[in-house]
């Protein structure tokens, strides 16, 4: 089946490491349907899944809408497979080829991280703007840059991974970083996603930094202390993005994108770091929280025919 014979609807799926979201959105983008499930261990589980989760909804749509996929890592170009994903069981698999072949149509498959700015942009926080960075600051760290309503992909498919540099203009305690996931050290996801604030407040051993803010509100003086050097980081890590790419507007997603003082904070802190003689680049919440990946990944089919 190909793209020609698809049903005025478009579908999306944001797949996750503990969960899958699907959505159907009608073509001016209102939420027709929203659906989420565990994910599941295997990837051959996962594929059977999402295409189960597809087919579930063209039945109870009456047609066979678009489908488009962000998954948690990039599709090389090189080889047509599957890298970086963090959700381990993808890497290496010809995920395309196989969900496109169960569903019997054409799929797009992007980034999450570009499948959040890019529904941000669409209709979202950034939307008006011709140049926006999407950031997701969660147990991970991700990004995603919209130009003019398109997603920039790159050459080598990882535009965006700001995740994977270095923590700029580092301070002698910071150095020289821990070691990432990705074998490298001091890169700026160990130091401002979640993770990175839990490692920092609580020691190398942890992980969960849900507790952190709620801590820092009722006055203990070392999360207090943790959420300034997160704000202070981030600002660092943004700063440098302003100085390559200028952006419109950076929306923050993910789970942190919830605190509030990054929004008091980190403008004025980037302002000491850009080379520039005035910053007034805003930093703003999401519009569409949790979902905006899922529904980025419908956007990655224009809009059908009403």
């Amino acid at each position: 089946m190909n793209a020609s014979s698809l049903a005025p609807y478009r579908i999306g799926i944001d797949l996750g490491g503990t969960k899958t979201e699907i959505a159907a959105l009608a073509p001016d983008g209102r939420l027709l349907h929203r659906h989420r499930v565990p994910t599941p261990s295997t990837y051959e589980d996962s594929v059977r899944g999402m295409a189960n989760l597809v087919k579930a909804i063209d039945q109870q749509m009456g047609g066979n809408g678009s489908v488009g996929i962000g998954i948690p890592g990039v599709i090389s170009p090189r080889t047509g497979l599957v890298k970086n994903a963090n959700t381990i069981a993808l890497n290496g698999h010809d995920f395309l080829a196989d969900i496109s072949a169960l569903l019997e149509r054409e799929v797009r498959v992007d980034n999450d991280a570009n499948c959040f700015a890019l529904s941000e942009a669409a209709d979202g926080a950034g939307a008006g703007q011709s140049v926006v960075f999407g950031v997701i600051i969660g147990t991970g760290c991700g990004g995603g840059i919209i130009v003019d309503g398109k997603v920039i992909k790159g050459r080598n498919r990882v535009t965006g991974e700001w995740g994977h540099i270095p923590l700029p203009w580092p301070k002698p305690e910071e150095l020289p970083g821990h070691t990432c996931w990705c074998g490298h050290r001091g890169c700026l996801e160990l130091w401002i996603s979640g993770t990175g604030l839990a490692m920092d407040c609580d020691g190398p051993q942890a992980r969960d930094a849900t507790s952190i803010p709620g801590r820092a509100a009722g006055g203990e003086v070392k999360a207090q202390q943790a959420l300034a050097r997160h704000a202070d980081r981030l600002a660092r890590g943004l700063a440098m993005v302003v100085n390559l790419l200028d952006p419109d507007v950076i929306v923050l997603g993910g789970g942190l994108s919830n605190l509030a003082n990054l929004y008091e904070q980190v403008p004025g802190i980037m302002k000491q770091y850009v080379f520039s003689d005035f910053v007034d680049t805003p930093v703003v919440k999401n519009m569409h929280g949790d979902s905006s990946g899922v529904r980025g990944a419908a956007w990655l089919w224009p809009a059908p025919a009403g």
